[in-house]
């Protein structure tokens, strides 16, 4: 055990003696030493979220514990794990090897940079994701033998990144010699800009194509960057004809990423393509109970059902609104019920709802693709002002409490069967086109942020 690790390892015990065992649970069980030089010790912390609550509440307890046990003052920082790993997957550059090493040294020392937390035990099964589920585990099971490349699209924050992780640490648990790489689309791009500025493509591609799984999230990223589509194509190409796994993540359909090479998209759909929707009420409930349940808390049901209903897709923020709940309940010292889950809330959840009203739901798609609302307003029926039109009189169907006949008013006259046939044509167009879903959950995110 390495210094940094034996000083955090009895800093802990002594804390936990000192305080509640939810708070040390929530606020210390996630934490970890990642740096300690002279007399500074770094923290990782899963976000800024915990990063700032443990300045403002424990930061001079930890200290004065570190003194205590160290004998000798030593002062804290903290930094945010996701950040940690994205530095670290291009920056730590592995050494010159010797052609006359074997391939293995050449990735050996390269983080895999796999997340042990993200695993298929926490993660929350509904009718959203148990395809993609089902279609990880597979892989995770049998890589290189299930499906071949694994693709993985959906909106953000519904569980790509965690399905990733959980893929890579069941197939290291499997198999501990397994060579395992999870790097995002952007790393990725780093590494490669960095190595053929540094004249060391052959390092770089000695970290990639010897391993058994890489795993790369955010492949929309390298959309218009030819060199990189380039250089990752023929990544995919080594690893895919030498019988190793591949998965990968991306926000929309393969086809629906643009400046895309057709002959990368041709082959991540060669495999299985498994999209991830937002959770469903009952899914979320679970979520948040599997959540609670990990910071050894109990929640009500109606303060489940609660957050649930004012949060519309994203399971991150479902995660940090439950989060601020129980950070308020233990440092207010009280009870987690409606009352105080509402009243910490109102200014992230309630708030929303109150930009949605037709004449700013007109305003906003009017400004996403670029009219004036009297466009969206007029008699006009070119298809760049009806589509528009026909998605604003969709989201006033389902997020207002107006009735038909005050959209069709509202929209310069129209009658009130324009609205019920825009509606319906939206809904339909959503379920075939991945990108005008994404737009519309854009016009949605916009609205909601005023």
């Amino acid at each position: 055990m390495e210094v940094k690790e034996a000083l955090w390892k009895k800093c802990l015990e002594k804390i936990e003696e000192q305080i509640l065992p939810e708070n040390y649970t929530t606020w210390f069980s996630p934490t970890y030493p990642r740096a300690f030089d002279e007399g500074l010790m770094t923290i990782a912390v899963p976000n800024q979220f915990y990063r700032k609550c443990l300045i403002e509440n424990y930061r001079d307890l930890i200290e004065t514990t570190l003194k205590s046990v160290a004998e000798k003052s030593i002062l804290v920082d903290f930094c945010i794990e996701s950040e940690i790993l994205a530095q670290t997957e291009h920056i730590n550059e592995a050494p010159e090897v010797p052609v006359t090493e074997p391939i293995e040294s050449s990735i050996s020392s390269v983080s895999s940079s796999l997340n042990p937390k993200y695993d298929f035990s926490n993660f929350v099964v509904g009718s959203s994701n148990q395809f993609a589920h089902a279609a990880a585990l597979a892989v995770a099971s049998h890589p290189a033998m299930a499906y071949n490349p694994l693709f993985l699209y959906g909106a953000v924050g519904l569980g790509k990144t965690h399905l990733l992780h959980a893929i890579g640490n069941k197939i290291r648990e499997n198999n501990p010699d397994s060579r395992v790489r999870y790097i995002s689309a952007e790393s990725f791009t780093v590494d490669l800009i960095e190595s053929i500025k540094r004249d060391k493509m052959p390092s770089f591609r000695k970290r990639y194509r010897p391993l058994d799984v890489l795993l790369v999230d955010d492949i929309q990223f390298i959309a218009g960057k030819e060199r990189t589509q380039e250089e990752f194509f023929y990544t995919f190409n080594a690893l895919y004809e030498s019988h190793k796994q591949l998965v990968i993540s991306s926000d929309r359909y393969p086809k629906d990423i643009h400046n895309m090479e057709e002959r990368l998209r041709s082959r991540f759909e060669s495999g299985l393509v498994a999209d991830i929707n937002p959770p469903d009420l009952e899914t979320k409930v679970a979520i948040l109970y599997k959540k609670a349940d990990f910071h050894k808390k109990t929640i009500p049901q109606d303060v489940a059902i609660f957050i649930a209903g004012n949060i519309k897709s994203n399971i991150r923020e479902l995660e940090g609104f439950l989060l601020r709940v129980i950070a308020y309940s233990s440092f207010t010292h009280r009870k987690l019920d409606l009352e105080l889950t509402e009243e910490v809330l109102k200014d992230f959840t309630l708030d929303k709802n109150k930009h949605f009203t037709i004449s700013n739901i007109i305003k906003f798609v009017a400004a996403y693709y670029g009219l004036k609302v009297s466009d969206i307003k007029s008699k006009r029926r070119t298809r760049d002002i009806s589509i528009p039109r026909q998605i604003a009189m969709f989201l006033c169907r389902e997020h207002t409490k107006s009735s038909l006949p005050e959209i069709g008013r509202q929209f310069g006259g129209k009658d009130h069967t324009t609205v019920i046939f825009s509606h319906k044509k939206i809904s339909k167009l959503i379920k075939e086109n991945k990108e005008l879903e994404t737009s519309i959950q854009e016009i949605i995110n916009l609205i909601e942020k005023g």
